[in-house]
């Protein structure tokens, strides 16, 4: 087995996309790291690769893990056809002793055994903080009732975007109970700069939100999907998701991937009854 610790984004693109599109889909946060980092037109605040922590393992027969840490996010990892190795998880451990890790978030075989391993030989322990399910549709269910119309969000929309934005970070967020107040706009305009968060309306009156994230060749992420207490039960999620995810496969991507907490019941089935299906569970674990 042989470890390679990377400098060059552009080196690390090269050896390890192809390998990654072996599962597009489970490897959206890989990927879409990757490609922020390639073509480098946003460098603020994790997104600059000069920080990020990429290596990869390798036999004979090619690469057979890929790691990527973006401080101060969990390191995320890829075992080549999920075949997993476990002289190349060592062999990833020996090479990244000397680095802090804060935790792991990957398949969840994959990611107990990394956490095993590599908490073992720093004197650590760990603890589940997300038990997650990663979804993939390729069709949406023709008899899903659709409700309301949505629209991008916009500037005029800052009078609630930004506090559905901490509700959905809370409700995100595992083990916490109380959302952050809004302080400054600037993290809020520039979410919505990026324009890929929209707003289901009903009736004229703003309802559900949902919105995309990362990009990828055939595949695009669906995510922000939140509806205040006060307006659940009553289809909005469903018509939001099911609208936009529609609007994706439209505009020529193949499949909408999105990652729901198993905690949750119910939004593990409405996506489902959307046309979701999963295709693998994944964990994130951190380190103590």
């Amino acid at each position: 087995m042989q470890f390679r610790l990377y400098s060059d984004v552009h080196e690390f693109c090269n050896d390890t996309y192809d390998v990654l599109m072996h599962h597009e889909s489970q490897n959206m946060i890989l990927l879409g790291n990757i490609i922020i980092g390639h073509e480098g037109k946003d460098k603020t605040e994790w997104r600059d690769p000069a920080n990020w922590l990429m290596a990869t393992v390798s036999d004979a027969n090619g690469i057979r893990l890929t790691a990527l840490m973006t401080p101060p996010h969990n390191i995320t990892l890829y075992a080549t056809d999920n075949i997993i190795d476990l002289k190349a998880i060592n062999c990833l451990i020996d090479g990244l002793i000397d680095f802090d890790i804060p935790g792991v978030m990957t398949e969840k075989t994959l990611a107990k055994y990394f956490a095993i391993e590599y908490t073992a030989r720093k004197g650590l322990t760990y603890k589940t903080t997300m038990n997650q399910r990663i979804y993939e549709l390729t069709e949406v269910n023709p008899d899903i009732k659709l409700i309301g119309e949505v629209r991008l969000l916009d500037e005029k929309d800052m009078c609630f975007f930004p506090y559905w934005l901490e509700a959905f970070n809370a409700a995100s967020s595992y083990g916490k109970t109380e959302m952050s107040i809004p302080q400054e706009a600037e993290p809020y305009l520039y979410r919505l700069s990026t324009k890929k968060i929209y707003v289901l309306e009903h009736n004229g009156i703003p309802v559900s939100m949902a919105g995309y994230t990362r990009e990828l060749e055939t595949a695009i992420g669906v995510a922000f999907v939140y509806t205040p207490p006060y307006y659940r039960g009553k289809g909005y999620a469903t018509s939001c998701v099911a609208q936009i995810s529609q609007m994706a496969l439209d505009k020529g991507f193949n499949k909408c991937v999105l990652y729901t907490d198993l905690l949750n019941p119910t939004s593990n089935n409405i996506y489902q009854k959307i046309g979701y299906r999963p295709i693998c569970d994944s964990l994130m674990l951190q380190f103590e």
